[in-house]
């Protein structure tokens, strides 16, 4: 079943990044996030521990801050944005990886 979740989440996520024209991010944005661990708590479609990267593109559609919110999400965690539970750090990401996972999860289509 994660296998299903994990490689849905590939097809969606090249779908996007094709369309945008950033098909080299794509393999970069997908080894990030499964060495980040963040396919531990997130699924394209579905809540795990967090949210589904398809909603939190959803809840961001609209900020024109997103990509620079959901990275410093990704970098310095959250809590109670999504519930109890809250989001580990990932400190030791560089920038450039805070912006790849950020736009990478924001084209996740809704």
């Amino acid at each position: 079943m994660r296998f299903l979740l994990t490689f849905g989440a590939v097809l969606i996520s090249a779908n996007c990044l094709a369309q945008t024209g950033n098909v080299n991010n794509l393999a970069t944005a997908v080894e990030l996030a499964k060495g980040s661990g963040c396919y531990s708590c997130h699924a394209a479609a579905e809540k795990i521990v967090g949210p589904a990267f398809k909603d939190i593109a959803a809840k961001y559609k609209d900020d024109k801050d997103a990509a620079a919110s959901l990275a410093q999400a990704i970098q310095y965690g959250s809590k109670g944005k999504w519930g109890r539970i809250p989001m580990p750090p990932h400190a030791s990401l560089s920038s450039g990886d805070l912006k790849t996972l950020a736009a990478w999860v924001l084209a996740t289509p809704q």
